[in-house]
């Protein structure tokens, strides 16, 4: 027995027991979905096509996590305008484990998988969570040059504040990054690393010491040709 299915935009073919990945669908690993767009059921030699729908027909699906495909690179190029673009794309999907393909209204027999209950905070477990303040304080990245405000809080964001985590980031670490501001290269281009080492020995920012040097230079005489 096999079912036809629509969701996200896409058809699929589907049998008990079948894995597929699907455009993102809510929820987490262990629910269950359900699909009523089913263009077609066929079981035992005989075919059910809908119109566009086969009336009382659902398949059932149980998550099995949330994933992400794989990297497409998108490039633009406008001849003879100097113009190029790099940009690299991972697409959002859900995969799920095909359960029950159902005819006749019937519904899903199995149920969401019961998720653990939150531990209730108590007066015995505040002094675990006390020592906040002895945790190393965040460095302000927004001083390594390239680093501007949006940025800054997609590094927040992925969990990214101090100078030690900048200066050691790993290659799967840039590509994260990277591919999350839609930047690739851009780490390496404008040297992250060497500037937040600089900035974490107690360096100045290299956009103040160009400024200083700039202004320096300003004030320095020309000599005049004879």
């Amino acid at each position: 027995m096999y079912a036809v299915i629509k969701t996200g935009g896409k058809q699929y073919r589907v049998a008990a027991e079948d894995k597929i990945q699907i455009e993102k669908l809510p929820g987490e690993a262990g629910d269950i979905v359900e699909f009523t767009d089913v263009l077609m059921v066929a079981s035992d030699g005989s075919v059910d096509v809908g119109a566009p729908f086969v009336s009382g027909a659902t398949v059932a699906a149980e998550i099995i996590g949330q994933v992400r495909g794989p990297k497409v690179i998108i490039f633009k190029k406008h001849r003879r305008k100097h113009f190029r673009r790099k940009n690299g794309h991972r697409q959002d999907l859900t995969s799920v484990k095909i359960t029950e393909i159902l005819t006749g209204g019937a519904k899903p027999s199995k149920k969401a998988a019961a998720k653990p209950a939150k531990a209730e905070k108590t007066a015995e477990a505040a002094p675990l969570a006390a020592p906040i303040a002895s945790e190393k304080k965040a460095d302000d990245l927004a001083l390594i040059g390239g680093v501007g405000p949006k940025i800054l809080k997609t590094l927040n964001d992925m969990g990214y504040t101090t100078y030690a985590q900048i200066a050691n980031l790993s290659p799967a670490e840039i590509e994260k990054i990277e591919a999350e501001i839609k930047m690739p290269g851009r780490i390496a281009r404008e040297e992250w690393a060497e500037q937040a080492t600089e900035l974490a020995a107690g360096k100045p920012p290299r956009a103040k010491v160009d400024k200083e040097a700039k202004a320096e230079k300003a004030k320095t005489p020309k000599k005049s040709k004879e």
